[in-house]
């Protein structure tokens, strides 16, 4: 039987014990270091709130409904479950566009979300002035926190879990990259298969001894309880004042008022106040008071009633504002669920039933990437950056959520050997995955700081300018953020071979193009594997997950003679990409540039420095990325400015990508969606055995049942992700990302069908189909081709 040790007994920990002893097999021990529910779920608001801004956010957030009616009759506890219904207001009028976004998602998902004027909010006693609009949510609801978790704990009990409060864990006990089981603090050793870290926000500094990264910070967080309001509608129905941070909520005739709160103060767990159980800290009213000024603008009958309660507790936020949950990288069997952003009551349903499955079955039983724990860039753990963050990752939970929009707190975690001359060619710098890379380049002062937009994007002229230049002659691409790592060993072939859907038993210095599965046949990677050697690969994948495909790579190269080493930050790549990247690379460099096949690489001089080129292009030109040794690169990326070569932006590489059809990991591609409905049936070398064969041999006989298409949309709506797909009446898939072209103009979305067996790409692109976006729906053609160099002449040139 598997022992599981779970550390942590607030809503989620008691959750993930419930759900866990539900699937058997298991043996379970839950460990508290004070009483259950001490630490920061005895102070939850309770709010149970169902839809959220993406797809499987809202899977999760959903279950709640679910759960909790049937926890209190399995338990014959009360939970103090009941469906209030809420409005998410809006001040702004952008915020109508958010708003219209997230209902039709939720009405994709079975919810009854429904987007009114603010003659629609049916609550006595508000004052309206300035709101423009509102989403009501027939599915909101309240929860007592406390009465949750004890109902949690009876039947986790009676499921056969042991649960030990006053039971303190010391530190994790692990053994090279694999977690063993606890030390607790009497020196009492528990052994275990696998141990789940729900300590909230107590889990970072067991996480730190073990080497583990979890970017997480506690905060004193927030609310008000008021004396009891006479003629208040029961139920009162939950309140979002977006635009201002707060919510509202009734309690017992009562309302319970809380914000999150920008410049969120630090509060350390493990200091003198760390261990004191159902820990209140002081009033602040300096910092709660714009909050308050909020809640009686809106409900000006507050300033009858006085304030019984001011709750000042910890609560931990992550830099993202997104939960850390799953596996961890760094250690095998140790599992997270930590980081909930104040809406852990409501998300423990959800994260104890997925968390419970990955931690049996081996992997998510959905894809969980937005809120995976391998995400999380070491660095981003460093308390002084955690700190900084803190100054807006708080507000962003209510704050609007632009298009495109990046962070200002926290800035400059990662930067590659070429920053500052990015910088000094006019760079306007955003995040991807942690680096700073250059969006844009100015080239005057009026570009350099550009409103956000829920429409056409200001930027957009810009990234036109910049692909324009590949027509006819050269631009520069910032690549260093790619996650590169070293195969090597006797056994370094047949590992790459059993991991991969491509043959990679290629000559040395070819370079090719393949995806990565599990068992299920879903996509873990996608990736460039060139081989080096006869026994030495180099494996290049997307800067956002270099985390997790390292230790994909490592965990299933486990008892093979096989080195695996991460040189990510040892070469800058620059793309060299357009029509002229052939003649301005044979100005600085004698090798021959002529006789260069696609989807090749080899060892060559530029500007006097040794490098690597490869020929490859996301973006659809004749180019190469080069792979320059960090002390050589400034002067190769300075001699190639000299010669004449532009700057290009993320964003106009995106608007690129988009118009070749190219795939996006993350967003187009994923662990629930196989190479044959993502269109990527030619990586896949059906002749040899590789991980995930026999579940895609199998979709190939039955025939996919989904197809991501590229879609044309005429209208130009701004395209994001997960807008509806409509055919006759009826939702039949999401978009998966889109853009607007930057050199044909035409703004393409990729999204994911449903197909009939058998059906072909052509009978696809004869359906017709509509997007829904921001509360219209766009015609949308399904094209067979992309639009831009349909037949790939100008890359293979």
């Amino acid at each position: 039987m598997r022992k599981i040790v779970i550390i942590g007994g607030g809503a989620v920990g008691l959750s993930l014990a419930y759900h866990l002893t539900r699937l058997g097999n298991v043996a379970v021990t839950l460990l508290e270091r004070n009483q259950l529910t001490s630490g920061t779920s005895w102070h939850a608001a309770g709010i149970v709130g169902p839809l959220r801004a993406t797809p499987n956010a809202t899977r999760l957030a959903m279950y709640a409904g679910e759960l909790f009616p049937r926890l209190e009759a399995e338990s014959g506890m009360s939970t103090g479950y009941r469906r209030t219904g809420g409005y998410w207001l809006a001040r702004d009028p952008a915020r109508m566009d958010e708003l219209h976004r997230i209902a039709a998602l939720g009405r994709d998902f079975g919810l009854h979300p429904t987007i009114t004027g603010p003659e629609g909010v049916a609550v006595p006693g508000l004052d309206l002035t300035g709101i423009v609009g509102a989403m009501a949510v027939e599915e909101d609801a309240n929860v007592n926190p406390v009465d949750l978790c004890m109902a949690y704990a009876r039947q986790a009990k009676a499921q056969g879990a042991t649960i030990r409060e006053n039971a303190r864990v010391a530190r994790l006990l692990t053994e090279g990259q694999r977690v063993r089981g606890v030390e607790m603090a009497d020196g009492e050793v528990i052994h275990a298969d696998q141990v789940a870290l729900c300590a909230g926000a107590w889990s970072k500094r067991l996480a730190d001894q073990a080497g583990v990264t979890l970017p997480l910070q506690a905060v004193e967080h927030m609310y008000v309880v008021t004396e009891p309001m006479p003629g208040m509608p029961h139920p009162f129905p939950v309140l979002r004042d977006l635009d201002r941070g707060i919510y509202v909520k009734g309690d017992a005739g009562k309302l319970v008022i809380g914000g999150f709160e920008p410049r969120a103060k630090c509060w350390d767990a493990w200091g003198t106040e760390g261990d004191r159980p159902f820990l209140e800290m002081p009033e602040d009213w300096d910092q709660f008071t714009p909050f308050m000024e909020a809640a009686l603008a809106l409900i000006p009958g507050l300033t009858q009633v006085g304030i019984q309660h001011f709750m000042n507790g910890p609560e931990s936020f992550t830099v993202d504002s997104k939960m850390l949950l799953g596996e961890t990288p760094e250690q095998d069997g140790l599992f997270v669920a930590a980081g909930m952003n104040s809406v852990g009551v409501m998300s423990s349903a959800g994260v104890g039933r997925v968390l419970a499955d990955w931690m049996v079955d081996g992997h998510a039983p959905i894809d969980l990437w937005e809120v995976d724990v391998a995400r999380a860039d070491p660095l981003a753990a460093a308390a002084a950056h955690v700190e900084a963050r803190m100054e807006e990752a708080v507000a962003d939970v209510f704050a609007l959520h632009w298009p495109f929009r990046q962070p200002t707190a926290g800035r400059g975690l990662r930067k590659s050997v070429l920053h500052d001359d990015w910088a000094k060619a006019g760079a306007v710098f955003g995040l991807t995955a942690g680096w700073e890379r250059g969006l844009w380049y100015a080239q005057d002062s009026s570009e350099r700081s550009l409103p956000y937009s829920v429409g056409a994007q200001p930027w957009y002229p810009i990234a036109v300018r910049e692909a324009a230049r590949m027509q006819d002659g050269t631009v520069l691409l910032d690549l260093s953020p790619f996650g590169k790592f070293d195969i090597s060993g006797p056994e370094a072939l047949a590992f790459l071979q059993h991991v991969a859907t491509a043959d990679l038993d290629v000559p040395v210095g070819r370079a090719v193009y393949t995806v990565m599965l599990n068992d299920r046949g879903g996509i873990e990677a996608d990736v460039t594997i060139r081989r080096e050697s006869a026994d030495r690969f180099r494996f290049v994948s997307g800067a956002a997950t270099r985390w997790r495909d390292g230790a994909w790579l490592r965990r299933r190269a486990t008892g093979r003679d096989v080195k695996i080493t991460d040189v990510t930050e040892t070469e800058a790549v620059v793309g060299v990409m357009g029509a002229g990247s052939r003649t301005l690379l044979a100005r600085l460099s004698a090798d021959d540039w002529q006789d260069f096949p696609f989807s090749t690489a080899r060892q060559v001089t530029v500007a006097g420095q040794s490098c690597t080129a490869q020929r490859v292009s996301f973006v659809g030109e004749l180019g190469w990325e080069l792979y320059i040794p960090v002390a050589g690169a400034p002067e190769v990326f300075r001699a190639l400015l000299r010669a004449g070569a532009m700057p290009m932006g993320h964003y106009a590489l995106d608007a690129c990508r988009i118009e070749k059809g190219f795939r996006h990991m993350g967003h187009d591609l994923g662990q629930d969606i196989s190479p044959l409905e993502a269109g990527l049936g030619f990586t896949v070398d059906w002749s040899k055995d590789f991980l995930g064969k026999a579940a895609l041999t199998a979709q190939r006989a039955a025939g996919p049942r989904r197809r991501l298409v590229l879609f044309d949309l005429p209208g130009h709506p701004l395209v994001l992700h997960d807008e509806p797909i409509w055919e006759a009446g009826r939702v039949v898939g999401l978009t998966t990302s889109g853009a607007r072209g930057a050199r044909t103009g035409r703004t393409l979305a990729l999204g994911l069908v449903e197909i009939a067996p058998g059906e072909g790409a052509e009978a696809t692109a004869a359906r017709t189909f509509t997007i829904e976006i921001a509360g219209r729906h766009h015609a949308a053609a399904a094209l067979l081709r992309p639009p831009f160099d349909p037949a790939g002449e100008r890359m293979k040139a």
